[in-house]
């Protein structure tokens, strides 16, 4: 089954009318609107990734970068694949090329992500998943304003230097910079 990842760094409707149904099916709550989306791209503060398989799209993700005092992490603020493609190991195949898309493309030295705090069974599914993906879970659980379920911040260090010094509070500042910049204009 030939397998292919792409990138895209402007706004195209086209394949977002394939990749979208995947995220809406993925994220029915807490999902960033279509216009956000649209208005992220455009403002170059993210991209669309998307994993085809013989040419059908399996699996999509939206990345941005924080970067900031010298530093550049990679935001993997959302990432699904297709419900019908699930367990078949795609969305580890998936990740792997967004982790080499952020050494090559970004020189990241980390990449970020945010994932639900409840302990709830598909969480802890999802949390397994992460760590599997080589992930560090924090102990810190972040609760924003604006939604009602609680969060844990997760790393992935792709540099040698990388190091946490505290329990995951300043992964969140990243990760809260880039949701402020997310809706910025809206």
């Amino acid at each position: 089954m030939p397998w292919s990842f792409m990138t895209l760094t402007k706004w195209d409707q086209t394949w977002w009318d394939q990749w979208g149904p995947i995220y809406r099916e993925a994220f029915q709550h807490g999902a960033k609107p279509e216009k956000v989306l649209r208005s992220m791209l455009d403002r170059g503060i993210a991209s669309l990734h998307a994993g085809l398989q013989d040419g059908e799209t399996v699996a999509m993700a939206v990345t941005g970068v924080s970067s900031g005092h010298s530093r550049k992490r990679l935001i993997l603020d959302y990432m699904a694949v297709r419900q019908d493609h699930r367990g078949q190991g795609l969305g580890h195949r998936f990740f792997s090329q967004i982790r080499d898309y952020a050494v090559m493309e970004h020189h990241a030295e980390a990449i970020l992500i945010e994932a639900e705090a409840e302990d709830t069974e598909m969480n802890r599914e999802r949390l397994r998943f992460w760590i599997d993906c080589g992930f560090i879970a924090t102990p810190y659980v972040h609760q924003y304003i604006w939604v009602p379920e609680p969060y844990r911040a997760l790393y992935l260090p792709l540099k040698e230097h990388f190091t946490l010094t505290d329990g995951g509070q300043s992964l969140f500042q990243d990760i809260t910079s880039f949701h402020h910049r997310s809706f910025r204009g809206q």
